[in-house]
């Protein structure tokens, strides 16, 4: 039977994006493709589990909350149509955050890009359209992200120190909206 590395699954708050401040529970993969500049996850220890592991884990994590979110590292790593097909079969709402290099499966309910080509090499997007686009700001010009096939356009500050550097941004810009790490901002996971 096919196992996952697992980093973690926890249930809170989606911090980010057009779904801040909902319920979810987080189904956190290990392994990513690429190694970000700021990236806040440690790698170091996963879990081999399969789907009906994380299945069990989901629930005892919340027995009411029926929204999934694939994250990691990079989740199209291992996420493949088995999962996904465990996941609905249970009543599971499945949302991803991706760096969009790697091809997604069939059935993701919500696609989450969030691009790193522009500061990684070899990271440029493969998939071609997504719900959202969320963009990690640390300077550079985001506007050729507005042409990506995305319904909400995001611009992120890449720590507390660059916010204001951001909203500014927006402001001139109108076309992007202002994602925050919430969790980070009130201490919640």
């Amino acid at each position: 039977m096919k196992s996952y590395l697992v980093n973690e699954i926890f249930y809170s708050f989606q911090g980010e994006g057009f779904w801040t401040g909902i319920p979810a529970l987080f189904l956190r993969l290990a392994l990513c493709n690429l190694k970000c500049p700021f990236c806040d996850t440690d790698f170091s220890a996963s879990t081999p589990m399969t789907a009906e592991e994380i299945l069990s884990s989901l629930g005892k994590s919340s027995k009411d909350c029926r929204t999934v979110v694939l994250t990691g590292g990079e989740p199209a790593l291992q996420t493949d149509e088995a999962l996904i097909k465990v996941l609905h079969k249970a009543g599971y709402t499945i949302h991803i955050e991706t760096n969009g290099t790697k091809a997604l499966p069939e059935g993701i309910d919500w696609i989450t890009l969030s691009p790193k080509s522009d500061w990684l090499k070899d990271a440029e997007p493969v998939i071609t359209e997504a719900d959202e686009l969320k963009l990690v700001y640390t300077g550079q010009n985001p506007e050729r992200w507005l042409s990506f096939n995305a319904k909400h356009f995001f611009l992120q500050p890449c720590s507390q120190k660059n916010t204001s550097e951001v909203l500014a941004y927006i402001l001139e810009h109108p076309g992007w909206r202002l994602s925050l790490q919430t969790h980070k901002y009130f201490g919640f996971r």
